[in-house]
């Protein structure tokens, strides 16, 4: 048997890649409904080419020897000999599924920076937004600001529009003309001028006005500020407005999920963004004996270059023969996730929007000047250190969303780098999901 984790596109494509010889598979998934977050749907799948998630959702669905297993949480990997177990939760009772092959395919989250408001009602990820709108049909706020880096404003801004909200300003930190820096990404991906086509069309229909350079500063009671910014993300403050929302939208990018391939011990490395990935080889084979990786985990790239490693672990997983025009089609998009990279880096002048008074850690509360005692006060002379003082990443979330930016706050009050084995040690949880001590404790496997 192939355990598959994750519903997304990548583990869809690795659950039918894998099931086109008759292999016995398992798709595991926390959600009701196939699709992972970026598919995510209440009936159909709607936005730009769609209908490559309904042919791979029918694929799926009527391959005979998939067992798809929805709603169920994944709190645990263990190895048992040569066989693997993955522990879950379902309807509040821990099952557990052993095979003998495990492919991981556990995608990614927005990734947020802290700035005045960020934690108060109103302010959000542009994730967020799409997921109450796709999952569940409600818009975040009537007036919104879609703000941040990366081309996932796009779709976020344009769904938003055609749900009938006014999109008060789509703000790109960065410039287009960085574009031009990856001209061989162009050449090689042709296909996303259609893209950027399709949704240039929509921003015309529903009037929404890019703007670049531009930041959101500043967020209180349905005040938002906005702010230009230099190449280094440093606020012009000087040149900023001020106006009202209900909503401000705003993502940085993404982080992969790690969690449940390091609790099985997959090998990390250190991207050149400095988001921790997996490293896998030319079949995405992990480090670990029987164990794929494929998505935005071992590098982000998107929903195309997904399905292509998805597919490339499932036909390896199943003894399948993987054909060169495949491995192409992965080397063109892996080109054009790299010039993402470049064209949308997150700066370190972000640490300066901060108030002594933002929260940066949501979870326990902790706020900028404490941190900043932690260092001067205390001698933390690394994030983990000044974690300890302040309990910052010691929440609920256990540090998903400000681990590394605590790090790279405290790199910058002690003028060093923050280490690739800091940022990959931030990045492993012993537990991927909370579960109750009765359950733990009764002794089921």
């Amino acid at each position: 048997m192939i355990i598959v984790i994750g519903a997304g596109p990548a583990g869809l494509a690795a659950a039918e890649a894998a099931a086109r010889n008759g292999s016995e598979v398992a798709l595991i998934d926390s959600a009701s409904r196939l699709g992972g977050q970026y598919w995510r749907h209440r009936s159909t799948v709607t936005g730009y080419r769609s209908n490559r998630a309904d042919l791979l959702f029918a694929k799926v669905k009527s391959a005979e020897s998939i067992t798809y297993i929805s709603e169920a949480t994944v709190w645990s990997i263990e190895r048992d000999g040569d066989l693997i177990r993955v522990n879950y939760l379902q309807g509040g009772s821990e099952s557990s599924l052993t095979a003998e092959k495990l492919i991981l395919a556990t995608g990614a989250y927005d990734r947020s920076l802290p700035f005045p408001g960020w934690d108060q009602p109103g302010s959000m990820t542009p994730g967020a937004a799409q997921a109450l709108l796709k999952g569940h049909g409600v818009l975040a706020g009537q007036s919104i600001v879609v703000a941040g880096t990366g081309p996932f404003l796009l779709p976020v801004a344009t769904g938003l529009a055609q749900a009938g909200a006014k999109v008060v300003g789509l703000y790109e930190a960065h410039s287009p003309m960085r574009w031009l820096l990856s001209p061989q990404a162009l050449l090689l991906n042709v296909s996303k001028f259609a893209e950027l086509i399709y949704y240039a069309g929509l921003i015309r229909k529903y009037r929404i006005a890019p703007r670049f350079g531009r930041v959101v500063s500043r967020f209180d009671k349905g005040q938002v500020t906005i702010t230009s910014v230099n190449s280094s993300f440093v606020l012009k403050r000087n040149r900023a407005q001020t106006f009202e929302v209900d909503v401000v939208a705003v993502g940085w990018g993404f982080l992969p999920d790690l969690t449940l391939g390091g609790i099985v011990g997959c090998k990390e490395r250190v991207d050149v963004d400095g988001t921790t990935i997996f490293e896998v080889d030319a079949d995405q084979l992990s480090s670990q004996k029987n164990v794929w990786i494929a998505g935005e985990a071992t590098g982000i790239g998107g929903a195309d270059l997904s399905l292509l490693e998805g597919e490339i672990a499932g036909l390896s997983a199943s003894s399948q023969k993987i054909s060169s025009h495949l491995r192409f089609a992965r080397f063109r998009k892996q080109v054009f996730a790299d010039a993402l990279k470049r064209s949308y880096p997150v700066k370190d002048g972000w640490r300066s929007w901060a108030e002594k008074s933002t929260t940066i850690c949501r979870c326990e509360e902790v706020s900028l000047s404490e941190i900043e005692e932690s260092v001067a006060e205390l001698g933390a002379e690394d994030s983990r250190t000044a974690k300890l003082f302040t309990r910052a990443g010691m929440g609920l979330c256990q540090g998903r969303i400000c681990s590394r930016n605590v790090s790279e706050i405290v790199a910058g009050l002690t003028k060093c780098s923050v280490t690739d084995e800091e940022r990959i040690a931030s990045s492993n949880r012993p537990i991927a999901a909370p579960i109750a001590l009765g359950l733990l404790g009764d002794g089921k496997k």
